[in-house]
């Protein structure tokens, strides 16, 4: 089986007792948010290896960094085949910093993208300007609703409905 078939299959289980899966996610956080801040320190150097190296590397389960690669694969510049993922895989963890940063702010994590790592990377200036542009992507803008009564917006003076909205059934 897929380690990440294996990964989702455990992270996400509706039939786990509640509190357990609240401590798996608060224990998976605070080792994610280690790993990003080590790789936040040297945010051009591509590390790589196996899954299984990895995982050494951190000192972390091979499922925990599993489910880091599931998490960080959007934000890489070269993504990972962590569909069929094994452990002995070669994955690479270089990302796009904006990417990055515009992801977590999107997973809401604010416990990663508030990691003081990111001081180093993006000024105070740029880091609120990718954190509007990422809250504006996701915003819906209505039109604004024209009324039979409204004036209408061609300029000519008259109403909607006896101008423009004549020809709207």
């Amino acid at each position: 089986m897929a380690l990440l078939k294996q990964w989702r299959d455990l992270a996400y289980d509706q039939n786990q007792d509640k509190g357990k899966l609240q401590q798996f996610w608060a224990a998976y956080f605070e080792t994610e948010k280690e790993i990003y801040a080590q790789l936040l320190k040297n945010p051009d150097e591509v590390v790589k290896g196996t899954v299984k190296e990895l995982a050494e590397k951190y000192d972390i389960s091979v499922m925990t960094m599993t489910g880091f690669l599931d998490g960080i694969n959007d934000s890489l510049v070269e993504t990972n085949p962590i569909e069929e993922m094994e452990e002995d895989t070669v994955v690479n963890l270089g990302f796009d910093k904006t990417l990055l940063y515009k992801n977590m702010v999107a997973a809401e994590a604010d416990w990663l993208y508030n990691l003081e790592e990111w001081n180093d990377i993006f000024d105070e200036e740029t880091r609120k300007e990718l954190y509007k542009e990422q809250k504006r992507s996701t915003t819906v803008v209505k039109e604004a609703r024209i009324y039979p009564n409204d004036p209408c917006p061609c300029g000519s003076g008259k109403k909607y409905k006896k101008c423009c909205g004549r020809n709207q059934a």
